[in-house]
């Protein structure tokens, strides 16, 4: 089963913590949350908990770049272990809509990204095939998927001896959406070459070759496709689907008479009620995908018809990535204070921007069945669960608090509203003291780096910005990093003008400035290129700054999202990774999430500093190398380009392009979406000036990276 390999044991709080989560598991709480601070290591902890109970998880982090980083931290513990990721393989995608105001129909549009696709197959199939499977997922895993047991049905398992003519098999890959291409061999396609039949299976990279003796399988081989090198043989082995959404001959034939059943009803209901226009749109519509079902056996859109394909009732649930998980799975959700809202929220905009379709006849009733889970068919589908969080919501805990209590019972079966455990007020869940004792609820507060929560230090408002200069000053002589946040966008941009003119080195960040572009922004800041960044909410959950030694928080005791216990708490952590560091409030009024965040941090700081103290611990900062900047190598590139011609040799940038391009395949394939972006934007840059078409203008000092405008919307 699970094998964890890590060069460090458990620390801090760390082997209470991962004995306690154990326990629990073992003794059948449904609930539990892991109440880590920044940096306390809760990937790790619960890496041990999943290799001590040894069975398949499902990880849920509330969006790509998370679940990407969980995903690698994941696949270093279990190297040998299944480490499949499970997120929305569009890179851009645009739903059909229709705005009954203007008139105006918005068409699907959408970009799969195959990778991730890949990987998407390589989960389903993992999960069928063994055990030891960890599925790092994002909030997309409760969107409908194709039905589990038409998956499970069109299978083919094979085995050496097997009696099987080869029509037959190249039948049943047809069956499972695999297409023939004798000369570009690529994934979900298969070969034929006599009595040898390849096929590369859509969920791994190598591929798989048949090798028949009249209608017995003689020999089968894993190779790799690209080269033909054999690695290794095989005894028995399975091909799985090439597409999420299958169904057999049967189920298609079937679902084209009830959609068409359904048709009839929903033209005779448009013209009793005199709406003509929209009768003569849907028909025509799903004329025409019924009839692209029958030549072809797919139609775009074909996922709105999902519960005729299928042959659920009206108004039922879709098969999801939790159907596919084994019954008892251990369920992760990341950042829960985040994550389990969007849950909750996911199926009410999905079904109003649907309903609009239907009511004017872009769309048959049934499509509002091809949605995500609601939240109470996702709590029915739920196994055990830990919620892993710095700042938990209240019914997470309360939740745990529950099940915690009808374990102390004796009650193994707990449901996540136990009768015999009362809801407590909210002024009493959010007590920090009281909540890190309740049962269910595990503290992770003692980092392994002796490393104490940050200090916090409240000033009045009058004279803030002249604060605030004064310490980004001091910051910045000790060559260490401010982080500072503001309220609005136009705040942000307005104080880094000012703070500009006066001579700091500073710069903004906020939700309109280019993804990639905020990678470049925070890398520079860790190499010291400036000192302050002033940002809003992105400085929060996941991101890693160990150079930040203060935190500023203007305005703190404006109440409400931004100023919430959770926000500044989240905020706060930013500067936990420092020796110095620091946390600004600058308020005149003492508002309930200031007091509630003061109490967490004290309880923090003085259970960290007495564990330091009895085990003579020296704190010491996180300490993490800064990629350099890809902007920075292209400079680099061309200085050694201009000196080559200056000395008269020449340069083949052919042999630079293909170097970026195994660089930018190679971050493709660890995730590392924006790294593999920048270096796309250096070839083409390359490849210009390989053309002649763009030259570099020698008067050009600062690195410049080209970024990708963002695509414009349809309609």
């Amino acid at each position: 089963m699970f094998n964890l390999v890590s060069p460090f044991p458990p620390a801090g709080d760390q082997p209470a913590a991962i004995e306690k989560l154990v326990a629990g598991l073992n003794a059948g709480a449904k609930h539990q949350v892991l109440l880590g601070v920044t940096g306390s290591g809760k990937t790790f902890t619960i890496a041990n908990a999943v290799a001590q109970v040894n069975r398949p998880t499902l990880v849920i982090s509330h969006n790509k770049t998370l679940a990407a980083q969980l995903y690698a931290e994941f696949k270093g513990f279990f190297p040998s272990n299944a480490v499949e990721y499970f997120v929305s393989y569009f890179d851009y995608y645009q739903p059909e809509a229709y705005i009954p105001r203007t008139d105006t129909f918005i068409e699907k549009d959408s970009s799969v990204n195959e990778e991730i696709e890949r990987l998407r197959l390589s989960a389903m199939s993992s999960l069928f095939s063994r055990r030891d499977v960890i599925v790092v997922a994002s909030v997309s895993c409760i969107y409908g998927i194709g039905s589990k047991e038409d998956y499970e049905a069109m299978v083919i398992p094979l085995h050496v001896g097997m009696e099987l003519s080869r029509e037959t098999l190249l039948a049943r890959l047809v069956d499972l959406q695999y297409s023939r291409n004798d000369i570009a061999f690529e994934r979900g396609q298969f070969r034929v070459r006599g009595d040898v039949v390849e096929v590369s299976p859509a969920g791994t990279e190598d591929a798989l070759r048949i090798e028949f003796f009249g209608d017995e399988i003689e020999r089968l081989t894993r190779f790799e496709p690209l080269t033909g090198e054999k690695l290794e043989p095989l005894q028995n082995t399975m091909i799985f689907p090439g597409k999420q959404f299958v169904t057999t001959g049967d189920k298609m034939k079937r679902a084209l008479l009830t959609i068409r059943e359904e048709l009839g009803e929903r033209v005779a209901w448009f013209e009793k009620h005199g709406k003509l226009l929209e009768a003569q749109r849907i028909k025509m519509r799903t004329e025409y995908d019924l009839e692209m079902m029958e030549e072809m056996g797919f139609c775009s859109g074909i996922e709105n018809y999902s519960r005729h394909i299928a042959g659920r009732p009206p108004g039922s649930r879709p098969t999801t990535l939790l159907d596919f998980m084994p019954p008892d799975y251990l369920l992760v959700i990341d950042e829960s204070h985040v994550t389990v809202p969007q849950i909750g929220g996911m199926y009410e905009g999905d079904r109003s921007r649907k309903t609009v379709l239907v009511e004017h006849g872009f769309r048959l009733p049934s499509a509002l069945d091809n949605r995500p889970l609601k939240f109470d068919e996702f709590q029915s589908l739920q196994s055990q669960t830990i919620y892993v969080s710095a700042t938990p919501a209240w019914r997470e805990l309360e939740w745990a608090r529950q099940g915690g209590a009808s374990i102390l019972k004796g009650e193994r079966a707990c449901p996540g509203r136990s009768p015999t455990a009362p809801a407590l007020p909210h002024s009493e869940i959010r007590n920090p003291q009281s909540a890190f004792d309740w049962p269910g609820v595990i503290e992770l507060v003692v980092r392994p780096t002796g490393l104490v929560d940050p200090k916090v230090t409240l000033k009045p408002l009058q004279g803030q910005i002249d604060d605030l200069i004064e310490e980004c000053r001091k910051r910045a002589d000790a060559r260490e990093r401010v982080l500072v946040t503001t309220l609005t966008k136009r705040t942000a941009e307005e104080l880094t003008d000012y703070l500009r003119e006066i001579g700091v080195n500073v710069r903004y960040l906020h939700s309109e400035i280019d993804a990639i572009e905020r990678v470049e922004i925070l890398r520079a800041l860790r190499k010291g290129e400036f000192d302050v960044l002033v940002g809003i909410n992105l400085l929060r959950e996941g991101l890693d700054l160990p150079e930040v030694s203060l935190v500023a928080i203007l305005d703190a005791d404006k109440e409400g999202f931004l100023r919430s216990e959770t926000s500044l708490i989240q905020t706060a952590g930013r500067a936990a990774r420092h020796l110095n560091g620091e946390v600004i409030l600058y308020a005149d009024v003492m508002t309930d999430s200031i007091k509630r965040f003061l109490a967490v941090t004290e309880y923090r700081r003085e259970k960290q500093l007495d564990y330091n103290q009895r085990h003579q611990i020296t704190p010491r900062s996180v300490q993490r190398a800064v990629e350099e900047s890809l902007s920075q190598r292209e400079e680099k590139r061309h200085a050694a380009a201009d000196m080559l011609k200056e000395t008269g040799m020449d340069v083949d940038l052919t042999e630079t392009i293909s170097e970026l391009e195994a660089e930018m395949l190679a971050a493709a394939n660890h995730l590392e979406f924006e790294k593999a972006a920048l270096l796309r934007d250096q070839i083409n840059e390359l490849k210009r000036a390989l053309d002649g078409s763009s030259p570099r203008s020698e008067t050009r000092t600062t690195p410049k990276v080209r970024y990708p405008a963002r695509r414009p919307r349809r309609g």
